[in-house]
């Protein structure tokens, strides 16, 4: 008798349990979580890994240092200071980009987009540029005494900039599905605008509003090019941890950078799972 691979395969399948639960698992599982354990998980383990190699009390002196302490302060309030405000804005101009037709609307929409193709050196040099003593913006408001390149200022501007598409497109097709009858059932039994919007718009548009937020709050965390260009990066000033880490690079202290790495990954999950457990919370409250 003539025993064939595939019978080989079923009998190994059979006496393996692992292999027989594999075996199970439908394809679409098996080549995502492939997927993202090269991409993510992988590349997060190792620098974890890397971190724990440092002794603890040299990992907390590093982690805890006055600049690092700075550096975070700098980075995490500006950038949830970024995101909060392009909240709100944010859902104004997706409001108008969806309830109004005008002339322009469509440049209007690729201007809200220009970000996220626009690379981040680019940014930040157009944004210096502007925004510099010598700029339009910069030169109108320097008789004031108000310097916005080069300080704390520019780097909430830079932030605000490269989030902005990521609340705009969170909340404009939440927008799109509202119904419309809605608001003029709560206008014909006596609401004003301001109530419907409040009691009848806002509730459904919270969860889309805080996912916005929570996105452009990760990427604001993030962001180095635009912001090294138009920060003096002065230590206690505006400098922001991505770019100490890699002045740390840069001084081949590898084991500070990734310090610094970690703590950044660490208090940004944290974070994001706090906006995400309030947006669980107005889903269900809300």
């Amino acid at each position: 008798m003539v025993t064939t691979p595939s019978a080989i395969t079923n009998r190994k399948q059979r006496s393996n349990p692992f292999l027989k639960l594999l075996g199970k698992i439908p394809w679409t599982w098996v080549i995502t979580f492939t997927y993202l354990a090269f991409l993510l998980i992988l590349p997060i383990a190792a620098l974890l890994t890397k971190a724990a190699t440092e002794p603890l009390e040299s990992f907390w002196k590093t982690a805890t240092s006055p600049l690092a302490l700075s550096s975070y302060e700098i980075t995490f309030v500006t950038a949830f200071a970024a995101a909060a405000v392009n909240g709100i804005f944010g859902t104004l101009i997706a409001w108008v980009l969806v309830r109004y037709e005008f002339f322009g609307k469509r440049f209007l929409e690729a201007v809200v987009d220009l970000p996220f193709a626009l690379p981040t050196a680019v940014a930040g040099l157009t944004l210096a540029t502007v925004y510099s003593e010598k700029g339009w913006i910069g030169s109108m408001v320097a008789p004031f005494g108000i310097k916005i390149a080069f300080t704390r200022i520019g780097v909430w501007i830079a932030m605000m900039f490269i989030s902005l598409p990521f609340i705009v497109r969170t909340v404009q097709p939440v927008l799109t599905e509202l119904e419309k009858e809605i608001e003029e059932a709560a206008w014909s039994l006596g609401a004003s605008k301001l109530q419907t919007f409040i009691q009848v718009i806002l509730p459904p548009l919270t969860p889309a509003i805080l996912t916005g937020v929570a996105l452009g709050f990760s990427r604001a965390v993030g962001e180095y090019g635009s912001t090294v260009i138009i920060a003096s990066n002065t230590p206690f000033r505006d400098l922001i941890t991505p770019i100490l880490i890699f002045q740390r690079l840069e001084q081949y202290d590898y084991v500070g950078a990734t310090v610094l790495g970690t703590v950044m990954l660490g208090i940004s999950f944290v974070s994001l799972l706090a906006i995400n457990l309030l947006q669980a919370w107005s889903k269900r409250y809300g």
